[in-house]
């Protein structure tokens, strides 16, 4: 029988955790104050997790814990401290990026069950086989995997999680160096600056030859499948995955509870398209656009929003007038006051708080679509007759979906037993409907009644008292003697009873404890190159000490992967390269290599003769990670760095415009050159990477 399908709801604070469970979340994923990949997220202090596991466990959820940043060296030993934390207070799985954090975790903890994050940049069949026999439970492939591709990974046997909802990289995950590069805020240390959201000029032959409405060349709209659900359940996806940790609590609950209902329609045997109503609450709550993305092969025109990389809200009417205090509106929706609105413009949007409405000279609530309104704007902007007008944030939405998290509440289905026997204390037993069993037993013994007698419904109607307790009593059954017991009593050992219920309902892992950590290498004493030199479109040749090598062999991009077995003399660039057999390979700056463990995990595999570091490292970081490798093995093994070369800031699936362009050009005048494949395109940066080589064995360049 199919196993139902998962629904994982994105947790950025205590509130949306809330609101994700009550929608109906089968798991929520969240991050700790370290190690996340999204750092500006409110995230979870170690007593806010500790409260989030428990409240998860409780209401029958799961709870997923992102690390799925690189890690540095000095920071290793304190990633294994938060896992130790995460392991004792029964975390049911760990998101990872790092493989060398990966390596660690599954030999201290091999009953710790480790999910593979976007961030490790598996987007073909053989990435899941590899990483399935490595050990990893689930993996969760990148967001322009199709349709077609996502079904043979489902087939390999490992878990497979899609993303379905929310905002979209336009650069493969864990492959996007652009903000690190411009900015020095690395996206795979949860920092990115979004520099996919800023404006670009797209350049031809040194021409600009794109329009000015059509700036934001690199913001995709949001992803959106919620009408596409049967065909991911059928094609045997284990989760469906909500983006969102940064957002508030109302988008959580509304989102979960649309794809909730979503969800649960298949498994009835109903047909469910979302609603004209629950489309617009899902807009105005937050979106860029939506589209099917790569999964469902929407084209160039359908992916992109070039027009605002921000929030569009739904519209809300037009300008028609301007004076010193008011803008004059006509409206094409309804208007309630303290709803958000932005007033676009050519040189910047206006934004503005519908805290005073005034219609024909009296201030209002509201107003319907429709009417003429005016409305006050901030003195230093200057809205233009004609802009357009945008609702952005629904005051009545928000306090409505308030309301509704407010009064839900999610229930678990509870049998109640007891035996109130004379002269015996009285035994409550509660049964929930995953088969956990606890009896309490009173500490007061059965009276025999000198007036009026315990009755089942007295005694039915003092059990079923639980108030706020995550609990639905469905059934209370048992042996009732003629007898009497006070009050305070029963109510004493019913609270026992789902204490001890919800004790063992918070804990969902019997641990088998911390494996000390083992690991010995073998020093392969190979003469391998010293100096690797990657040509782009060029020709390999291999030459003694250097290697001159093609990016037509191993690609970072292999959707539909080489159908090669065997790979000799080449770099591996992606890890489903890591499932052929292997032949004096060196393991590539892509595959994003940060610590001692990272690098002592490529050299175990048979025929990886080198490492080449990721570019993210200083030489001093190299330093300290080379010494740490050297301490612990005895020996140092052949590494690279990146010494000089345009480094690959994204890479892109298709394309991201429709126009036949060769760089694109930020507000500055730097320009970032293109180079296409048949199957993506790469954003090189504007100006060569240099960096010395002090402590590698050997150097990389790029061509």
């Amino acid at each position: 029988m199919m196993k139902k399908i998962e629904l994982l709801a994105p947790a950025g604070n205590m509130e949306s955790l809330i609101a994700a469970v009550k929608a109906g979340a089968d798991a929520v994923y969240l991050g700790g104050t370290c190690f996340s990949a999204r750092a500006f997220a409110g995230n979870f202090s170690h007593e806010e997790l500790i409260e989030a596991i428990t409240y998860c466990h409780i209401h029958g959820v799961k709870v997923y814990v992102t690390m799925n940043t690189i890690i540095y060296e000095e920071e290793i030993e304190n990633a294994m401290k938060e896992v130790s934390f995460l392991y004792e207070n029964d975390v049911d799985a760990i998101l990872i990026q790092d493989f060398g954090l990966f390596d660690r975790i599954h030999h201290e903890y091999p009953d710790l069950e480790l999910h593979a994050s976007t961030q490790m940049h598996t987007h073909n069949v053989n990435g899941c086989q590899f990483l399935k026999g490595e050990g990893f439970k689930r993996v969760v492939l990148a967001r322009e995997t199709p349709i077609e591709i996502v079904k043979k990974c489902c087939a390999t046997g490992v878990e497979v999680e899609v993303f379905a909802y929310g905002a979209i990289c336009i650069s493969y995950s864990g492959q996007c160096l652009f903000s690190q590069s411009t900015q020095n805020r690395s996206g795979n240390r949860g920092m990115c600056a979004q520099c996919c959201r800023m404006k670009y000029k797209g350049i031809k032959n040194n021409e600009i030859v794109t329009k000015n409405e059509d700036e934001y060349l690199l913001s995709p709209k949001d992803l959106n499948v919620i009408n596409r659900i049967p065909e991911l359940i059928e094609a045997g996806v284990s989760s469906l995955k909500i983006e969102g940790r940064m957002k508030r609590k109302e988008y959580v609950f509304l989102v979960t509870k649309t794809f909730r209902e979503a969800i649960d329609a298949f498994y009835e045997n109903k047909k469910y398209h979302v609603s004209d109503q629950r489309l617009y609450e899902l807009s105005v709550m937050f979106n860029r656009g939506f589209s099917n993305g790569h999964l469902f092969h929407d084209d160039v025109s359908e992916r992109m929003s070039t027009f605002r990389p921000n929030h569009l809200g739904n519209e809300l009417g037009y300008v028609v007038d301007v004076n010193n205090q008011y803008v004059e509106i006509k409206l094409t929706d309804d208007l309630n006051q303290n709803d958000g609105l932005r007033i676009l413009g050519e040189f910047g949007d206006i934004g503005i708080l519908a805290t005073k409405i005034v219609q024909d000279g009296l201030l209002i609530n509201s107003a319907k679509k429709g009417s003429l309104v005016f409305l006050t704007y901030p003195s230093n902007e200057h809205p233009k007759i004609g802009s357009k007008v945008l609702k952005t944030t629904d005051s009545h939405l928000i306090t409505q979906i308030e309301q509704e998290i407010k009064n839900s509440s999610r229930k678990i289905n509870v049998k109640i037993e007891y035996i109130a026997a004379l002269s015996k204390p009285l035994i409550l037993r509660a049964t929930d409907i995953d088969g956990n069993t606890v009896i309490s037993k009173s500490k007061y013994i059965l009276e025999p009644a000198k007036n009026a007698p315990l009755t089942r419904e007295s005694l039915n109607d003092k059990i079923d008292k639980i108030k706020d307790l995550p609990y639905l009593i469905t059934s209370i059954e048992g042996e009732l003697d003629s007898c009497f017991m006070p009050v305070s009593i029963i109510n004493e050992t019913r609270r026992d009873l789902f204490e001890k219920l919800s004790i063992i309902r918070s804990k969902n892992h019997k641990r088998s404890g911390h494996k000390n950590w083992t690991d010995t290498i073998s020093n392969k004493n190979i003469d391998a190159p010293r100096k690797i030199i990657d040509i782009r479109n060029g020709q390999k040749e291999i030459t003694e000490n250097i290697w001159q090598i093609s990016d037509t062999t191993t690609r970072t991009i292999d959707e539909n992967e080489d159908m090669r077995d065997h790979l000799s003399y080449e770099i591996i660039r992606e890890n489903g390269n890591l499932l052929h057999k292997l032949d004096h390979c060196i393991a590539g700056m892509t595959l994003n290599i940060t610590n001692s463990y990272g690098l002592a995990y490529m050299y175990k595999k048979d025929g990886i003769d080198g490492v080449i570091f990721s570019s993210e490292l200083s030489n001093e970081q190299i330093k300290r990670t080379l010494s740490a490798f050297e301490t612990r093995y005895g020996f140092t093994l052949p590494t690279y760095r990146l010494v000089r070369g345009r480094r690959s800031l994204m890479s892109i699936k298709d394309c991201f415009t429709s126009k036949d362009i060769d760089a694109i050009q930020e507000l500055h005048g730097d320009k970032y050159p293109l180079v296409h494949h048949n199957e993506y395109v790469e954003i090189l940066e504007n100006k060569e990477f240099y960096e010395e080589n002090l402590y590698c064995y050997g150097e990389y360049i790029i061509k």
